[in-house]
């Protein structure tokens, strides 16, 4: 396994994305050095909106029926309409969840807490699968769905690996180096994905196909801590759960909250 995952890593990650793996995270400036083109870095305006159902949410989708709400504490999946009135609730078998995916009329939960792994589950609730994260396992901070993939924030492998739900083969991996990650957002063939570290909260968006970095967000220290994150109807939008590793819990003053990120 261990030798798999080297070669898999080798071979589809540092191989295809090349010199940008290095310098994925710098600054603008450091790229200019190295004679690159600086990444832009973008500021944002958050909106909070309305608390999830039960107060702890920390992965969200977008779905045609309404926001999908993945709870950390009672690992629920929750559906809300777009002004938070609570639609359906199906429970999960994930423990501390900190991915969430929708799609091919599953959920797909990830786990970031024993045993791990990603649950698929029904609307009914009924557990169909549960499976380890290709490629070494471990936690995860993000699950999307995308035209019939799961993309996923994967700790250990520190990227976000593209993987075919049906044969649970990996398939691509952008790789990342950032102190926290947590979750992801596509959109016309980019995925952006929410960082942490001394500087706050911000976002780094990647092209789809190549994982060349884009460009960067950085929040204020006032905005909104980011947890989940999806884009609907020309917006991303994020959750506050009011857990963040070193805080005290709810620290946050926006903590349980929906919030809307408008990109400026």
């Amino acid at each position: 396994m261990e030798t798999r995952r080297r070669e898999f890593l080798a071979t589809v990650g540092v191989g295809l994305l090349g010199t940008h793996v290095a310098g994925a995270q710098t600054t603008g400036a450091q790229s200019a050095g190295r004679g690159a083109a600086p990444i832009p870095t973008r500021k944002v305006k958050t909106t909070t909106l309305f608390k999830s159902p039960e107060g702890y949410p920390n992965a969200i989708a977008a779905t045609q029926d309404g926001l999908w709400i993945a709870e950390q504490k009672s690992d629920n999946a929750c559906l809300v309409d777009w002004n938070g009135k609570l639609l359906k609730t199906v429970k999960t078998e994930s423990k501390n969840t900190s991915g969430m995916g929708v799609g091919g009329g599953y959920i797909w939960m990830g786990a970031n807490a024993a045993p791990n792994g990603i649950f698929q589950t029904d609307m009914s609730g009924k557990t169909i699968s549960h499976r380890q994260i290709p490629l070494g396992g471990g936690g995860c901070h993000g699950v999307e769905w995308v035209n019939g993939k799961l993309y996923i924030a994967a700790l250990r492998l520190r990227g976000i690996l593209r993987v075919d739900p049906k044969t649970w083969q990996p398939e691509f991996l952008i790789p990342y180096n950032v102190s926290r990650a947590h979750a992801t957002a596509f959109h016309d063939g980019a995925i952006w994905l929410v960082t942490g570290g001394e500087q706050g909260a911000g976002l780094i968006k990647y092209d789809a196909e190549s994982g060349r970095p884009l460009e960067t967000v950085q929040f204020a220290p006032t905005d909104p801590d980011p947890h989940g994150l999806a884009w609907h109807d020309g917006a991303l939008y994020s959750c506050d759960a009011g857990i963040h590793p070193g805080w005290d819990e709810n620290k946050s003053p926006t903590h349980s909250y929906i919030f809307r990120i408008d990109l400026i």
